[in-house]
């Protein structure tokens, strides 16, 4: 594979274009804009660090690495592990649909497009992406966006912080767009907290892309307040 090849990629799997649905969920944004916590974008920028730092970083770039050299080796029971640790580190149950039914319609699409993302891969690779897709179409794992797209980055040619950089920019373009879309913000505003954004991005993706999948861990309790209270509101325009 080239590596404009790779790069486009990796274009594509960050992009909001991608038909997985995760323009659906604000993983508990819309509860803090709902209960007025975030009134300013300097605000918003901030909460969004804490997010790289409590969750995006220790728990799903954690799980993607281990997918990623999961699928590296062929091992389909690693993946699944990964799969099983990042739905037991995140607590509520909103974030873990929505990362299910987004890592699920990736997979879905691969499977039904017959997508030739394997197409430069060797047999060992991509008999076992072909075998984890059977694993979630069976129900045997649950087939979380963020270990999706290392099993899939990985069969695409990208290494392991290059998927989790798609990873974590996906996931912080997701939550600016989600609190833009809800009429608080201004283009100009989101796009100037998404670059103060890139060097927490690159770091927490240096620093956790290659960690043990046993020091898996998210610790934002106010995070999962709001995803747990968002589950009760009377008033929601995302599923999460």
């Amino acid at each position: 594979m080239t590596d404009s090849k790779a790069l486009l990629t990796a274009m594509r799997f960050a992009d909001s274009m991608l038909p997985v649905g995760t323009y659906t969920a604000s993983y508990g944004i819309e509860q803090y804009l709902n209960e007025g916590s975030v009134e300013t974008a300097e605000q918003l920028g901030d909460l969004i660090e804490g997010y790289l730092h409590g969750v995006i970083g220790p728990a799903e770039i954690v799980a993607l690495g281990h997918a990623h050299r999961a699928a590296t080796t062929g091992d389909c029971n690693e993946m699944q592990a990964a799969d099983e640790r990042l739905g037991a580190a995140t607590l509520p149950v909103e974030f873990r649909e929505s990362s299910k039914k987004a890592g699920g319609k990736l997979l879905e699409l691969l499977d039904d497009s017959n997508d030739n993302l394997l197409a430069d891969t060797d047999t060992e690779t991509d008999g076992s992406i072909v075998e984890y897709i059977a694993d979630y179409q069976d129900g045997r794992t649950a087939g979380y966006l963020p270990v999706v797209l290392g099993v899939v980055c990985q069969a695409s040619g990208l290494e392991c912080r290059e998927a989790a950089l798609v990873s974590a920019y996906g996931t912080v373009t997701g939550l600016l767009a989600a609190a833009q879309r809800l009429g608080r913000f201004g283009h100009t505003a989101i796009q100037t907290q998404l670059s103060n954004l890139f060097p927490v991005i690159e770091t927490i993706c240096t620093e956790y892309h290659d960690v043990d999948l046993h020091a898996i861990y998210s610790f934002a309790p106010l995070v999962d307040v709001m995803g747990m209270n968002h589950e009760r509101a009377d008033r929601r325009l995302f599923s999460s």
